[in-house]
């Protein structure tokens, strides 16, 4: 059988391929940009390797499915070769096999990622019970999603050790030198066209622990001589340097080198396929009905019905926040803009399919796009009225009524005075010990004045009534700029200047300051707006950098012609937005910044917490990095005992071996995360099996000084 049909049966029913039947793989838990994660119990979440790396030789040839009976010298030592042939019955449905002995063995056992990045991985739970011989158990994976599951059906009792809970089973069994059990699984990799052995991130079996369960699972799996060993964690790595050279190692860069696909954002939609380079976007203009096929990740997108770009991108991307906001289609594709398939369809009415597994893109007539779009228009998204009547400068601290019963009511009354991003800022500093800058709101009433005080009111609602400027995306550009352009130059309120100034003054004496966006139209539950608007520094005592100008710059931002288009798209009143300002001391020369997430994205459902965290050094973004820029990426799971972080991609930005983070600031990020995921569960996370918060960090420190951790911001993760 040729390596190109014998994947083509491990994606699809055994039966398609071979007269030995066999079922699809039910779905699994499983995360994006990870290895087959629920898989292996919480596994690595690789990202984009570097464009040159290069998988080992023995990937060339991988491993054949082979006929049923095929022989394949997958011995243990001191055997000789093994005749392999299917273990499991045509109508037997079990739920374990301790033999693989054909890839119909294999596929009916595996389970198939709901969302990875490395497309095509099918994982088989391994167990290994030392107690009973080394017995081993390749388990029906999407009926038992978790080895305690199988382990305490199967084998607890009945002559062998009772398996306890589940809390007590996880804290022996990845860590104890004298566990019972050896867990693991063995997964296929479709892109590289390798078997690899796996073991949790967070699992410290040492190297014979390792050497024992690859040889076992070797001796009993028709790839056994071409299986390999995945470490998934720096430690793991460590522990791989020790194993004898009969256990072959194959890294994450590896693996990732294989792959072409990377589906972020797994969804369908149907509109006209065009081509544009990401450096054009600011000229040339897309329509919400239009999926872009862009050569490199941009900075900044308008709506559209669907992103693929030639480079990987990473799930806390701009890209893909916006696509998961608007439930589109995001992918990456090496390739993607000279791809001739792809430039087939070029100017054509398609359907973009991003699978967790591989992806279709194939044409349709207008009239078919027409009626989807009918059927999927986006609902319209409510925000929360205007406060007019809230016109204190406030302390940020004092804007959350924490004696609401209610967190979540509390952060929707502060944010009708003060925008979404000041209302969770204020919850923020209300978090204890959460290492959080002081700061005062300046609520939406005062934007509401300018705008009438000088006529923007009135400007804007004859711009809506002005068909030209609904029809044509050129002229909505050009009157969104001069709007901006006027209101840049326009007076503020001479009183309401001095009091903003004298507030910073006060209370941030000498410090420049930072005036953040922070609209009713963002950071809301079902639509966090992110990205859309503009921040703005000044400072109190500089005649040249002003805070007038920090202020206007922001408002004005309101009408950007993205931030239009997205509201457009989703239905938002234009004339109910209004923009109050998050007022904090500026970072001039930080250290360090990120982003995080408080739950573990390549796990929706729960089994394997962890914190996703992307951060760089200085002031390089993390969400719109420069062309050639890669950040750091890990999964920091915190609430395991050893902490393990499972490094998903470094930053090119520091020296080889080093990190962006060091353990000491690792941990004191990992504290804050978890303060901050305990404290907005109430509002948040209630009746939810998956749930984060996406927050923003600094590492900030006068020189010579060790830099301290700063929360910036924290909303709900879309």
């Amino acid at each position: 059988m040729s390596r190109l049909i014998a994947l083509a049966c491990l994606l699809a029913f055994a039966s398609a391929c071979d007269d030995g039947g066999g079922s699809p793989a039910g779905p699994d838990a499983a995360p994006t940009d990870a290895v087959a994660p629920d898989a292996v119990a919480a596994d690595a979440a690789p990202d984009a390797a570097p464009a040159d790396a290069s998988p080992p030789d023995a990937m060339a040839d991988a491993p054949d499915a082979g006929p049923a009976d095929a022989e394949v010298d997958a011995a243990a030592p001191d055997q000789g070769p093994v005749a392999f042939e299917c273990v499991r019955g045509a109508d037997e449905d079990p739920d374990f096999l301790q033999r693989l002995g054909c890839l119909e063995d294999f596929t009916f056992l595996a389970s198939e990622p709901l969302d990875a990045s490395i497309p095509g991985a099918r994982s088989v739970k391994t167990i290994i019970d030392r107690v009973d011989g080394d017995a081993l158990y390749f388990t029906n994976t999407h009926r038992f999603p978790i080895h305690w599951q199988f382990a305490s059906a199967h084998l607890s009792g009945r002559g062998l050790p009772v398996v306890p809970m589940l809390a007590g089973f996880n804290a022996t069994e990845y860590s104890s030198p004298a566990r019972r059990f050896l867990l693991g699984a063995v997964t296929y990799y479709e892109g590289p066209g390798v078997f690899v052995y796996e073991i949790a991130p967070y699992d410290t079996a040492d190297a014979a622990m390792i050497e024992a369960a690859y040889t076992r699972i070797a001796r009993d799996a028709w790839f056994g001589a071409d299986l390999y060993f995945h470490p998934g964690s720096e430690a793991q790595e460590r522990i791989a340097e020790a194993l004898p050279a009969s256990v072959r190692i194959i890294t994450t860069d590896a693996l990732y080198a294989g792959i072409d696909y990377q589906p972020l954002n797994v969804a369908e939609s149907l509109g006209r396929l065009r081509f544009l380079r990401a450096a054009s976007l600011g000229d040339e203009y897309l329509s919400f009905r239009d999926i872009a096929v862009l050569d490199e990740v941009p900075n900044d997108i308008s709506v559209c019905l669907g992103i693929i770009t030639e480079a990987f991108q990473t799930p806390l991307s701009h890209v893909n926040v916006l696509s998961r906001n608007r439930g589109t289609p995001n992918m990456g594709l090496r390739g993607a803009f000279d791809d001739p398939a792809l430039r087939a369809l070029e100017g054509q009415w398609v359907r973009l399919r991003v699978g967790p597994v591989d992806y279709t893109v194939e044409p349709v007539t207008q009239d078919e796009a027409d009626a989807w779009w009918e059927a999927h228009r986006p609902e319209a998204v409510r925000i929360p009225g205007a406060n007019l009547d809230e016109r204190r400068l406030l302390p940020l601290a004092q804007a959350i009524d924490l004696e609401n019963p209610s967190l979540n009511d509390a952060i929707k009354a502060a944010t009708r005075a003060f925008g979404g991003k000041a209302a969770h800022y204020g919850a923020l500093l209300n978090v204890p010990e959460l290492p959080v800058q002081q700061a005062f709101g300046v609520p939406l009433a005062w934007y509401f004045d300018f705008m009438a005080q000088n006529g923007f009111d009135v400007r804007v609602q004859a711009l809506l009534a002005d068909p030209d400027f609904q029809a044509d995306p050129a002229v909505r550009d050009a009157e969104l700029e001069r709007l901006r352009d006027d209101m840049e130059a326009a007076p503020l309120d001479p009183a309401f200047q001095a009091a903003v100034i004298a507030a910073c003054r006060e209370g941030f004496p000498g410090v420049r300051m930072r005036f953040r966006s922070s609209t009713n139209a963002e950071d809301l539950d079902g639509f966090t707006g992110a990205g859309l608007y503009t921040s703005k520094s000044g400072d109190p005592d500089d005649p040249d950098d002003t805070v007038e100008k920090a202020v206007r710059r922001v408002w004005a931002s309101v009408w950007s012609f993205r931030a239009f288009e997205e509201r457009s798209y989703r239905s938002i009143d234009h004339l109910g937005v209004g923009m109050a300002l998050l007022v904090t001391p500026s970072f001039p020369d930080e250290e360090a910044n990120g982003v995080a997430i408080t739950a573990n994205p390549f796990d929706p459902e729960g089994l394997e917490p962890a914190f996703y965290i992307n951060v760089q050094v200085g002031e390089i973004s993390v969400v719109q990095p420069p062309a050639g820029v890669t950040t750091e990426t890990f999964l920091y799971f915190f609430d395991r005992p050893d902490q393990p972080a499972v490094y998903i991609s470094r930053s090119n930005q520091v020296p080889e071996g080093e990190r962006v983070l060091n353990a000491a600031q690792t941990f004191a990020l990992g504290q804050a995360l978890d303060r901050i995921r305990t404290f907005f569960l109430p509002a948040y996370g209630q009746g939810r099996a998956w749930w984060a918060m996406d927050v923003e960090f600094k590492f900030d420190g006068a020189p010579g000084e060790e830099p301290a951790l700063f929360i910036k911001q924290a909303r709900p993760y879309q």
